[in-house]
C-alpha cells in the first residue's frame, strides 16, 4: 500500500528502520521537511567521525534541510555500544523537536522500545581474551560455550554478537539471555511511537547496494580511506564500517580496486540480508513501507 506522510501525527516520535541502501534516510528527511522534527541517527556505523562517505552519513546539503543528531559524534578509536547510544538519545526524547529516529541497527531500536539489560562493563582482560580467541579460533568456539537460551536468541552468524555474549558470560558468570530477561522499562515504548520499517525486495536491494558503493567511490570514499590509513587497525571500533577493510587493503597493495569494490559490495549485501532477517523476526508490529511507496 502507498504511504501517506500526512497520516503521521506530528506530535508523536517516528521510528524508521530499514536495511542499508533502502532509502530510509530519504524518508526521514522527507518527513522532517513536511512536518518538522530532528533526524536522529540509529545506525551503529554512522556515529563515527572518521567515515562519512563510506557510511552514507547525511551530507551538508541534507543537514541544512532539517536538524540532525548523533551523526559522526564519536572518534573512530572510541568504543561505542547500544548503552552509549541510549544515554545519548535520552535527552532528545525529553522535549523540544519531535524525534525522527532512523537507522539500520536493529539492536538500537529494540533497546529503545523494549529496554536494555543493565549488564556490567566487560573487563579489559576479558575483552583481550575474547579478541585473541576470535583471531585464533573464530567465533564458533565461543558460540559452543554459550548457554542454550543465549544461543537461541542472538545472531549466531555475527561474530561480534557471539563475542559480546561470550564476554558477558565469562565476566559475570551469567548468560546474556538471563541479563536480558531482567531488563528495566524502555525509554520509549513502541506504542508511543509511529514505527515504520522499509520492506525492500532482495534483488532490488542488491542492485541498489552495488550502485551506491560506486557512488561512494565517486564521492571520495577512497580518499576517505587514505585519510584513515595512518594508524589503521582492524581492532578499531570504526573498522567495522562496511568497505573500510577492503579499501584499506587496496591502499596497502593487497587488493586491486576492482577486487576491493567487489568484496565491499558483497559484504554490504550480506549485511543487508542479516538486517532483513532481523526486521522480519523482531519488527512484526511495525508498519511495513514497501519500496516504491508514494512519499
Amino acid at each position: 500500500m502507498d504511504f501517506d506522510i500526512a497520516s503521521l501525527d506530528p506530535a508523536l516520535p517516528v521510528l524508521i528502520a530499514g536495511p542499508t541502501a533502502s532509502g530510509k534516510s530519504t524518508l526521514a528527511l522527507t518527513i522532517a521537511r513536511a512536518q518538522g522534527g530532528v533526524v536522529v541517527n540509529a545506525d551503529a556505523l554512522q556515529v563515527f567521525a572518521n567515515w562519512r562517505v563510506l557510511t552514507a552519513r547525511p551530507d551538508a546539503a541534507q543537514e541544512a534541510i532539517a536538524p540532525h543528531a548523533l551523526y559522526g559524534h564519536v572518534p573512530g578509536d572510541s568504543a561505542y555500544s547500544v548503552g552509549h547510544w541510549l544515554r545519548d538519545v535520552a535527552p532528545l526524547l525529553a522535549g523540544g523537536a519531535r524525534p525522527i529516529i532512523v537507522g539500520g541497527t536493529g539492536l538500537y531500536f529494540s533497546a529503545l522500545t523494549e529496554g536494555l539489560a543493565e549488564i556490567p562493563p566487560t573487563p579489559d582482560a576479558v575483552r583481550a581474551e575474547a579478541d585473541a580467541r576470535l583471531a585464533r579460533e573464530g567465533h564458533g568456539a565461543m558460540l559452543a560455550e554459550l548457554d542454550g537460551a543465549t544461543s537461541a536468541r542472538i545472531d549466531v552468524l555475527n561474530p561480534a554478537r557471539v563475542q559480546r555474549a561470550w564476554e558477558v558470560q565469562r565476566a559475570t558468570g551469567r548468560g546474556l539471555a538471563a541479563w536480558q530477561d531482567a531488563t528495566p522499562p524502555p525509554l520509549l515504548p513502541l506504542d508511543r511511537t509511529q514505527a515504520l520499517v522499509i520492506d525492500a525486495p532482495r534483488d532490488w536491494l542488491r542492485d541498489r547496494i552495488a550502485r551506491r558503493f560506486d557512488a561512494m567511490l565517486a564521492a571520495g570514499a577512497l580518499d576517505e580511506a587514505r585519510a584513515n590509513l595512518d594508524g589503521w587497525s582492524d581492532a578499531l571500533p570504526s573498522a567495522k564500517a562496511i568497505g573500510a577493510r577492503e579499501l584499506i587493503a587496496h591502499l596497502q597493495g593487497a587488493l586491486s580496486l576492482d577486487e576491493a569494490r567487489a568484496r565491499a559490495i558483497t559484504a554490504s549485501q550480506q549485511y543487508a540480508k542479516r538486517q532483513r532477517t532481523w526486521f522480519r523476526a523482531r519488527m512484526g508490529d511495525w508498519q511495513r513501507i514497501p519500496v516504491g511507496a508514494s512519499l
